[in-house]
Order: structure tokens, then sequence, then C-alpha cells
């Protein structure tokens, strides 16, 4: 399994780029954030905020499984978040 302290930086860039996607997007899109993309800026750093407390988290009884949901859950909000990037009008 990869070192927690590479799973924290990939979680932070690729939440980082899903961020800026949105900037772009704004910018692009009449130059000021929508309802709808501060609502996903919200949702991915609300997101962010919750898997960053999970990972340090030092009272897990089995490790592996514990850093392996976290990645499972990182990897399914990424893709959602992407999706909604994609549904922004």
């Amino acid at each position: 399994m990869a070192s927690v302290k590479n799973l924290k930086k990939e979680i932070n860039y690729v939440y980082g780029d899903i961020l800026n996607i949105v900037y772009v997007w704004e910018m692009t899109n009449g130059g000021r954030p929508t309802e709808a993309s501060e609502k996903l800026e919200d949702e991915i750093y609300e997101t962010f905020d919750s898997l960053m407390t999970k990972a340090n988290q030092r009272d897990v009884e089995n490790k592996k499984a514990h850093f392996k949901q976290i990645r499972k859950e990182y990897e399914a909000a990424a893709n959602q978040f992407v999706a909604k990037i994609n549904e922004l009008n």
C-alpha cells in the first residue's frame, strides 16, 4: 500500500485541480460564480476536509482497510464532482 503521505498529497492535488476547473468554468461563463458553482465548491471543500480528517485518524484498528476505504471514497467523490462540472450550465 502506498504511504499515507502520498494518499494525502494525491487527494490534495486532485481536489485542487477539480476546484481550478470550476474556477475556469466560472471565468469562461460570465466571469462570476453562479449559485450552482458555489454550491459545488462548498461540496468539494467539505469532502476534502472530511477525507483529511479520516486520513489523520490515529485510533484505527485495521489501518489497511481504513485507508482502502478512504481511497474508495476519494475516487468516487472525485468522479461525482467531475460529472457535476459537466452538468453546469
